[in-house]
């Protein structure tokens, strides 16, 4: 990922709070008369669909009216991030809006962009991990590496479809390390919960999922953490080095989830989901459930974040093409 992208998301988390408090102040009183349907585009059991579910959850309490989650997947996300973007936007579909907004029309799988759809408020930023099974013979992120480039194919990983994010993050690396990107071979996956059971099967030798995804299995020593790709250590994981400071290359890169809604969404409505958005993931019960997953909580409202989306597309679309996955 370039360094563009990586300060913007360390900003991201550490600086905007405060900021963006401020942009949720504003009159907005639109609720929902009815159930709204909240779409996820990616599989049960991964991290995009817990927050999904936990931020659903808060807001069907928040506005006193359900939130049914829908796990609308296939077509490397276009199927849900399609659902979402083309539903009338009268405020009762929202979703889940995932970094592959930005990296799926590079990849020739559509022509939807973020400008399709309505950014509410981020939801999460999740760093890649490079992880294996408990019992690799690697020790580390570099042996892996030094393996790979002297057996190159040999090696494989998964962890979501052909050129998605945690594709794009094992490629990236690798280019950025001066390797071929496929000298560890993809295998795909419907997500990241099916790549980790394929890995702990003995399928697969690595997967780049996002380390919070993988934290409890780490955890309880069915997995072995590598590394991290990211700038700082994972405070739940603190003895899993990053990638910046064990790799010549620095590589980091993390995805993104948003809460978003069709394109076109009345501004009074976005205005509403935002505030009241923003009022949940600000509570004690979305800081603990953050925590669970030893993440951090993370707070923009829609101004900034459509600035964010929009540099993102441009740093990712910029890797994806050094990497000869852009079409």
């Amino acid at each position: 990922m370039t360094k563009t992208l990586n300060t913007l998301l360390g900003a991201t988390a550490l600086g905007l709070g405060a900021l963006v408090a401020t942009q949720a102040a504003a009159e907005c009183d639109w609720k929902p008369e009815r159930a709204v349907t909240y779409v996820v585009p990616w599989g049960a059991g991964g991290g995009t669909d817990a927050n999904s579910r936990m931020l659903a959850s808060l807001l069907s309490q928040e506005f006193g009216q359900p939130f049914n989650v829908v796990n609308r997947t296939g077509g490397n996300g276009v199927t849900g991030h399609s659902a979402i973007a083309r539903a009338k936007p009268d405020g009762y579909t929202v979703g889940a809006v995932t970094v592959e907004i930005d990296t799926m029309h590079w990849a020739g799988l559509t022509d939807l962009t973020y400008e399709n759809v309505t950014p509410i408020a981020l939801v999460d930023i999740v760093p890649a991990g490079f992880t294996v099974g408990k019992d690799s013979p690697y020790g580390s992120v570099q042996e892996v590496l030094d393996y790979a480039k002297a057996n190159p194919g040999e090696l494989t990983a998964s962890g979501t479809a052909q050129g998605g994010i945690w594709h794009l993050a094992l490629a990236g690396l690798l280019n950025a390390e001066g390797m071929d990107p496929e000298a560890i071979r993809w295998i795909p996956s419907k997500g990241a919960a099916p790549a980790m059971k394929e890995l702990m099967a003995g399928g697969v030798d690595v997967v780049t999922v996002a380390q919070s995804e993988a934290k409890t299995l780490i955890e309880q020593g069915e997995l072995k953490g590598l590394g991290y790709m990211h700038s700082e250590r994972m405070a739940a994981l603190p003895d899993i080095p990053t990638t910046a400071e064990t790799l010549e290359s620095g590589w980091t890169l993390a995805a993104f989830i948003t809460v978003s809604g069709p394109e076109g969404m009345d501004s009074e409505i976005a205005c509403s989901y935002e505030k009241a958005a923003l009022k949940v993931m600000g509570s004690p019960e979305w800081a603990e459930f953050k925590a669970s997953r030893g993440s951090d909580v993370v707070l923009m409202g829609t101004n900034e974040l459509n600035k964010f989306v929009a540099e993102s597309d441009v740093a990712l679309g910029e890797t994806m093409k050094a990497i000869g996955l852009a079409k």
